[in-house]
């Protein structure tokens, strides 16, 4: 399962769609509701527990009484919503200390002409909402940061990344080498045209080559993915120079993705580079026209060296790769 998921987080589209879920997951629950918590002050008395509706009920008619302000009692008994009229029938004399006289006189006030509803103060009995809405453009202002952030990140994984962050003038060099290459034709050599067939090049510069793609069968069904990526490096400066590349296949009914291990010659030959890398996978020298075979439970994949060149100078000949196209073909096994 860590295999899968390690796999599928190359793709970029995969990596900035779970970095925004990831993003919400943490902005809304842990910030919105931890970190920040929105708090409800001076809410309508409708919104109140019973018990709490019944005592304001109470202060209404005790400041009818007392003030005979029918337009102010009328303005807070509308602000019981529904509940209102069940809360007054309900109301028995003796309760808040108040006479069947009292409950009386505020029903008579209540059964005169509908009155437009006065401002009233919050002092006065009209509760106040800028609370609720700070708490609101708090909640909105969370959501807009995490839209930014996930934006930002599919730019930077997308559109800037361009496979790896490398230089457009690299990135581009190396479609133009991939669309070159003459893919293999199985068919004319009599064999079983692949299911899938793709074209990859690394080039010097860029330097998170990491290229991978989607394997479904000829109805549509996901199968899998494969993919080729930088393994290991030599020397030190900008650009890196990349002595090992990772060939490899994922299938979705195995259990491990599988992994071989493309090496220079200076790499293959070095003691200490292959004690570093032989964990990664089968170590296998690089040489032009080369045929690697990968294969899992229910796919194979043939890894074909199509183009390449090495590199050297300053470093050990042979000992980096300027440019290399790889050609992956992939079949179903037959049941």
């Amino acid at each position: 399962m860590m295999e899968m998921l390690r796999e599928r987080l190359k793709n970029p589209i995969v990596a900035a769609v779970s970095g925004f879920v990831l993003g919400l997951i943490i902005g809304l629950p842990i910030l919105g509701w931890w970190l920040w918590p929105v708090r409800w002050v001076n809410a309508e008395p409708r919104h109140l527990r019973a018990d709490l509706k019944t005592d304001y009920l109470c202060m209404i008619i005790d400041s009818y009484i007392k003030n005979q302000n029918q337009v102010n009692a009328r303005a807070r008994f509308e602000l019981l919503g529904q509940e209102g009229e069940a809360l007054l029938a309900d109301l028995k004399p003796g309760q808040c200390n108040l006479s069947e006289s009292d409950i009386n006189q505020f029903r008579a006030a209540l059964q005169g002409p509908v009155l437009p509803l006065p401002a009233v103060t919050p002092g006065a009995g009209q509760p106040t909402t800028a609370p609720r809405a700070s708490g609101v453009t708090i909640v909105i202002a969370l959501c807009l940061v995490t839209l930014a952030v996930g934006g930002v990140l599919v730019y930077l994984l997308v559109f800037r990344r361009q496979r790896g962050g490398a230089a457009p003038s690299v990135v581009s060099q190396a479609r133009e080498y991939s669309r070159q290459a003459e893919p293999t034709d199985y068919v004319a050599q009599g064999q079983q045209p692949p299911i899938s067939q793709f074209m990859t090049t690394y080039v010097l510069g860029d330097d998170l080559y990491d290229d991978s793609f989607s394997i479904d069968s000829p109805a549509g069904e996901f199968l899998g993915e494969c993919g080729v990526g930088i393994s290991d490096t030599i020397g030190v400066g900008e650009p890196k120079r990349v002595t090992a590349l990772e060939v490899w296949l994922f299938d979705k009914n195995d259990y491990q993705t599988v992994t071989k291990v493309l090496m220079t010659p200076h790499a293959y030959n070095d003691p200490a580079i292959r004690q570093r890398l032989e964990s990664k996978g089968e170590l296998i020298q690089v040489e032009p026209g080369q045929r690697i075979t990968l294969e899992a439970n229910t796919l194979i994949m043939e890894a074909h060296v199509a183009d390449l060149v090495l590199g050297g100078g300053a470093l050990p000949p042979e000992s980096y790769f300027e440019r290399i196209t790889i050609e992956l073909s992939v079949w179903q096994k037959q049941a």
